[in-house]
């Protein structure tokens, strides 16, 4: 099974380097990945910065993340879990947010968990996969 990291973990990352060796022991054979979605995401931080400083180094950050780690693309497979996943949701009322569903059906159609601090809309996902890990 690989792993796809939540934006959540990756800003924790950010703040605290010397913690991925953490989640990655044990497992080093393993695909570790982000979505295209979590790339966007990371990128709307760096845009986000309210110092030239805090951009250049959110920038360093993200950009590094980009080139260790593959990016897996919103595909076909991925548009139809999360067409029918939202749709099952919306008719029982309950609201979810658009990019962890996108990230979500992600990893459920790669058959891979996601690794996340923010569980309030992966829990909503039926079949997603969902690791916390205790740092």
């Amino acid at each position: 099974m690989g792993v796809i990291f939540d934006s959540s973990v990756l800003v924790y990352l950010e703040r605290n380097l010397n913690q991925i060796e953490k989640i990655i022991a044990g497992r080093e054979n393993e695909p570790f990945g982000i979505s295209v979605i979590t790339v966007s995401e990371l990128l709307h931080g760096v845009h986000r910065a309210n110092s030239e400083k805090r951009r250049l180094k959110r920038e360093a950050f993200v950009e590094k993340v980009i080139e260790l780690f593959p990016s897996y693309p919103f595909n076909l497979s991925a548009a139809r879990i999360y067409a029918r996943v939202w749709a099952n949701l919306a008719k029982k009322g309950i609201p979810i947010g658009s990019h962890d569903l996108m990230i979500g059906a992600t990893c459920i159609s790669l058959g891979f968990s996601v690794v996340t601090f923010d569980f309030r809309d992966f829990e909503k996902i039926p079949g997603v996969k969902i690791e916390n890990f205790v740092l």
